[in-house]
């Protein structure tokens, strides 16, 4: 139940004054569909309106002026704006309005009538104007123009003026609440109350009042972070709650290593021993391997389910296209059949009698390992004792689809597995409530990619490189960015860029791009992996994992348009095998110094993790790591790629000792904890994305 305190934050917006019927969906566009939202509608700028007398008026400068209203130029067509001249003693203005209210603007503003008018000040050819005043009153109303004024966003329709006033009605229904902060952590980090807070983020008196650094601003991010960290905390603890099957670590996984050609890593060991204690403590797993390119996670994976198989269970290892099951099945299912453990791969291409045979096997538990796509949570795919879902680049699944897999067995341990790489400061808001094992070395014997940068102007010279490697067995990822807002605009330029590719190198070229149904996309990348193309281009980013050994050559057009954890991303694609391999990065100059510093630390290591971390000190504005598609959190205060990335960890710990002396938050700061919960929802935003 929500608090009562809350029920007027949670009242639609239609509840507050002015917004009817035609406002209500402007509003709902900009802030959201309840008070609350509005409240938390942060302003971007601050006008100061200071008066002053027309002779010091300046060009795009918002002003103040006691002005006389000297005489109207009525429109001669629609089309035309009113022209109003005013003067005082020092100079004069013309004010502009367009629309159809001409007559009622003379009778409000009469010849001789004395006003104070606000807005921005334009220089034209024509003399000084002023376009639709902010404020125009009479002297005895200048009050009504405040001499500080915050700017709201606004959208067509709804002008921030009248945004503002909807915030600040907001600000009235804000009520005071118990405090939910630490008493020492707000102290030193000068917290004003929540209430406070708001108060001055909407009644700013400088600018600084307005940065994300100011103690009121980090108060509200801390607030969100604390109720986000709180329940992935609250989860985390409520799953070690849940009994699941105790799964010991097995000689078949011993005897599996053993045949394998290479030692595991240090971290690989690591890896594997934090997943077998999961496994053996009878609680169910919920853990992540992060692990770079190549690192051996795969490997991990399957030394955990060959101990489950071991002791009668099955696993199932679920992962985002056919091409990427079908790779996983190529690595795993050779080590397990040659020990006996059962592995079939289970697809959409599969119907029929075949299919058939797979789930009868599933079922009946002759099989104990499942490799697929989503076809391993369709509905009548059970298994006979489902123990561990493995789901590989998890954030390309939905909640539901990651959790109907594992539903298919009782209290199923979950692994997740992500090849890209996040900085540790992120780590808690994505994976909060997971247990995060890091793979961060690389497997012995690999060859570093020779990584070099070359201007646009240089792609002749690469292509004609690309003609003689190619000629002599080599195959190449050609990249192509997305450069204009239209999908077909980008399409063309790659079809283009193909069909001179084709021209330089002949027929063996192959096109991937968004447009294409799925299993064109898979048959194209299936014919590259086979060798039977020479070239592949690109207008995505080719598939996280793909595996093609033989692919020696990365060529990315444009590369300062990715980037810098996405460029490192593609050139893992190559590298795979023991041959040299390389990539070309081509870039438009001049580059800024952001995208040579992106460019150099490419060049320096292949450290993804090192890459990732540098990422986010580059990062300007938008989305560099391409979080956004990694399930990223949608926060309205918390800017934590950038001011409040330190209030992460702090979170995290708060949350941590929060849930370990007060699981039910039954103390009087834990009934407060609860109303923040409910302030944030989110509890309710979190069970959507729940990994399970």
């Amino acid at each position: 139940m929500r608090p009562e305190i809350l029920f007027p934050l949670f009242a639609p917006v239609t509840s507050l004054k002015g917004v009817g019927p035609r406002v209500a969906p402007l509003l709902e566009r900009l802030a959201g569909p309840i008070v609350r939202d509005v409240l938390f509608l942060k302003p971007h700028s601050l006008v100061r309106r200071t008066p002053a007398a027309l002779s010091a008026a300046t060009d795009g400068q918002v002003m103040t002026f006691e002005v006389v209203i000297e005489n109207h130029q009525p429109a001669r067509t629609k089309a035309q704006p009113l022209r109003m001249r005013v003067a005082d003693p020092t100079g004069f203005m013309t004010l502009v309005f367009f629309g159809r209210f001409a007559d009622q603007l003379e009778q409000r503003h009469p010849v001789g009538a004395r006003r104070i008018i606000s807005g921005k000040v334009e220089d034209r050819d024509f003399g000084r104007q002023m376009v639709h005043p902010d404020y125009m009153v009479a002297p005895e109303k200048r009050g009504e123009i405040p001499e500080l004024e915050a700017i709201y966003p606004a959208t067509e329709g709804l002008p921030a003026r009248r945004v503002r006033t909807f915030a600040l009605e907001a600000l009235e229904r804000a009520p005071e609440m118990s405090e939910w902060q630490d008493a020492a952590w707000a102290a030193r980090e000068r917290f004003p109350s929540w209430r406070e807070a708001l108060a001055r983020l909407h009644n700013p008196e400088t600018e600084a009042d307005l940065s994300p650094s100011s103690p009121h601003y980090r108060r509200l991010a801390y607030d969100e972070l604390l109720a986000q960290q709180l329940a992935m905390a609250q989860r985390k603890a409520e799953r070690r709650k849940e009994p699941a099957a105790r799964i010991a670590a097995s000689d078949t996984a011993a005897k599996i290593r053993a045949d394998l050609p290479f030692a595991f890593t240090g971290a690989q060991e690591r890896a594997l021993a934090e997943i077998r204690a999961d496994l053996a403590a009878g609680e169910r797993m919920s853990r992540l391997i992060q692990g770079d390119v190549g690192s051996g996670k795969t490997v991990v994976a399957m030394c955990a389910m060959a101990d489950v198989a071991a002791g009668g269970g099955q696993s199932a290892l679920m992962a985002p296209t056919e091409i990427l099951a079908r790779q996983h099945y190529e690595t795993i299912s050779g080590p397990l059949a040659d020990h006996s453990v059962g592995v079939i791969l289970l697809t959409g291409r599969d119907k029929g009698a075949a299919r058939a045979e797979k789930l009868r096997a599933l079922a009946s538990g002759a099989v104990k390992v499942a490799v697929g796509t989503h076809a391993l949570f369709q509905d009548d795919v059970a298994f006979h004792q489902l123990q561990l879902a493995v789901v590989d680049e998890q954030h390309r699944f939905g909640v539901a689809e990651r959790q109907r897999l594992q539903a298919k067995g009782w209290a199923t341990h979950f692994l997740a597995m992500s090849a890209t790489p996040i900085p540790r400061t992120l780590e808690l808001t994505l994976f909060g409530d997971l247990d995060v094992s890091r793979i961060d070395e690389k497997p012995p014997g690999r060859t570093p990619v020779a990584t070099r940068a070359a201007p646009m102007t240089r792609i002749g010279e690469v292509e004609a490189r690309l003609r003689d490697a190619v000629k002599g067995g080599a195959q190449a990822f050609w990249i192509c960015p997305l450069v204009s807002e239209s999908e077909l605009i980008d399409l063309k330029a790659a079809e283009t860029r193909a069909e001179e590719l084709k021209a330089t190198i002949g027929p063996s070229v192959g096109l991937v791009h968004g447009k294409m149904a799925p299993a064109a996309k898979d048959k194209v990348m299936a014919e590259f992996a086979d060798g039977r193309l020479s070239v592949l281009v690109a207008t995505t980013v080719v598939e996280v994992g793909v595996n093609v050994p033989n692919a020696t050559i990365m060529v990315v057009e444009q590369a300062e348009r990715f980037g810098l954890a996405q460029l490192h991303q593609l050139r893992g694609r190559v590298g795979r095998g023991r041959q040299e391999s390389s990539c070309v990065l081509l870039y438009d100059p001049p580059l800024s110094e952001t995208a040579q510093k992106r460019l150099d630390i490419l060049r320096r290591t292949d450290d993804g993790f090192l890459i990732a971390e540098t990422d986010l000190e580059l990062r300007g504005g938008g989305d560099a790591l391409g979080l956004k598609q990694s399930g990223f959190p949608d926060y309205v205060f918390a800017d934590v790629l950038g001011p409040h990335r330190d209030l992460i960890a702090v979170a995290g710990d708060d949350a941590r000792l929060i849930v370990g002396r007060d699981p039910e938050l039954k103390t009087e700061r834990g009934r407060a904890l609860q109303v923040l919960q409910e302030l944030f929802d989110w509890k309710a935003g979190l069970g959507l994305r729940d990994a399970g």
